[in-house]
């Protein structure tokens, strides 16, 4: 007999959740006198707190210049037209144009030292995106899909990977892991709408299932078995109210005004509603950040959508209470070199970069690392790709040596070395 993912893992919308056979077991381990009431209870607790992490990642691709964001060096040539101002947090200043970012440092904690060898922009964003360079012999799966795999709510009818704009796949752990793609956050997204009765929609799928089994017993079954994930997480979705999420339409018009009337402000306040539903994570990308040439006119344009975007994110989670669960990470795949070329940009630069972190037990309100006084080199405090995904890892409660078994037999760590930047947890 042919068992779908739902009946392999004990789980259905309409059956048992992994939470009611956690508590089905507890109780009965606690009646047969080999779980203390005290036990039960911080089991509960600790796998409620787990599954109900979820990260938001604000992918500024192309590069974002840590000049013209949250490490500008106005006393030195290297820093161009770019003037400091304060912030919410004595002491730390970032780049002007961020005025709203500045209202909320206290929650936010800057890392201007990291550093990296990949100055492609290909190469950079799939290894930060996966942990690994790329490889032509496998295809890696995603940070997301590996925080999916772990802390996923099977619960959910929503997909738990959820992307504003194409980003990595699932790669080899499969179609289950692969992120639900929207392309206009301002919209709800085609085919999420039966176009029959749900009713008819249940006699279609059977008979399509009988027919699929018959393809099965001639040697199809891995084919079928990955087809019907797909179906089956698609009916979900399909058949679910949790689709209203989707619809930011239901926002007050005062906190839409503030998140802003732009794409990426109606991604940020999309992904406020997913995680507030359940998604495990989203990602929300800004292009444009590839400033080779005319670096100020553009990042005047920049700034004035990611800024007010950003910051009412911070503030809507904290609202509402999600932000002690919610890591927020905003972040490119590398920054700009030092010099201005004479075309008035700056060029790739992997060695010395910024980025900042929210949410998730992450202390706000903090400077980790620094950087020479014209930008070229780090100074303090060094952090790698490999200690940054550590560091996400702790904050998501997932196992970051988990391993994966690829397609070849080869087992792959959730992140290959690397260590917590324990500053950020203090």
């Amino acid at each position: 007999m042919h068992l779908t993912r739902h009946e392999q893992v004990g789980v259905s919308r309409h059956g048992f959740s992994r939470r009611s056979f956690l508590h089905a077991v507890s109780a009965g381990a606690l009646a047969a006198g080999t779980l203390s009431f005290r036990d039960l209870l911080s089991l509960q607790a600790a796998e409620l707190r787990k599954q109900g992490r979820s990260m938001i990642l604000l992918w500024m691709a192309g590069g974002p210049s840590q000049f013209e964001t949250f490490d500008p060096k106005p006393d030195h040539e290297n820093g161009g037209q770019v003037e400091a101002i304060e912030t919410s947090v004595p002491g730390i200043r970032i780049a002007n144009g961020w005025e709203k970012t500045a209202q909320v440092m206290d929650d936010i904690a800057l890392i201007r030292s990291m550093t990296n060898k990949e100055g492609n922009h290909q190469r950079a964003t799939y290894q930060i995106h996966t942990g690994y360079t790329p490889s032509g012999s496998v295809k890696h799966p995603s940070f997301a899909a590996s925080v999916a795999e772990q802390i996923g709510s099977e619960d959910l009818d929503l997909p738990a990977i959820v992307s504003v704009g194409n980003t990595e796949g699932a790669g080899f752990l499969g179609v289950q892991y692969e992120p639900f793609v929207v392309q206009d956050p301002g919209e709800m997204p085609r085919n999420v709408s039966s176009p029959v009765a749900d009713a008819r929609v249940q006699r279609r799928l059977k008979l399509f299932n009988r027919l699929e089994d018959q393809f099965a017993v001639r040697g199809g079954r891995s084919i079928v078995e990955s087809q019907r994930e797909l179906y089956e997480k698609t009916t979900d979705l399909v058949l679910s109210e949790q689709t209203k999420a989707f619809d930011i339409s239901e926002e007050p018009d005062d906190l839409k005004a503030a998140y802003g009337d732009t794409e990426f402000g109606r991604g940020c306040l999309l992904a406020r509603r997913l995680v507030e539903t359940g998604v495990s994570f989203v990602e929300v990308r800004k292009q444009g950040w590839d400033t080779h040439t005319d670096l100020y006119e553009r990042l005047g344009e920049l700034t004035a959508e990611v800024d007010p975007a950003y910051a009412t994110l911070m503030t809507d989670l904290k609202q509402r209470g999600l932000l002690d669960s919610t890591v927020v990470v905003w972040m490119g795949e590398f920054g700009r070199t030092p010099q201005i070329t004479a075309r008035g940009g700056r060029n790739h630069y992997p060695r010395a970069f910024n980025l900042a972190l929210a949410g998730g037990g992450i202390k706000g309100g903090q400077v980790i690392g620094s950087t020479t006084d014209d930008g070229t080199a780090i100074q303090d405090r060094p952090v790698s790709v490999p200690d940054l995904l550590c560091s996400l890892c702790h904050a998501l409660d997932v196992n970051p040596r988990h391993e994966h078994i690829s397609p070849l037999g080869r087992p792959m760590k959730v992140v290959d070395g690397g260590e917590v930047v324990t500053e950020l947890f203090a």
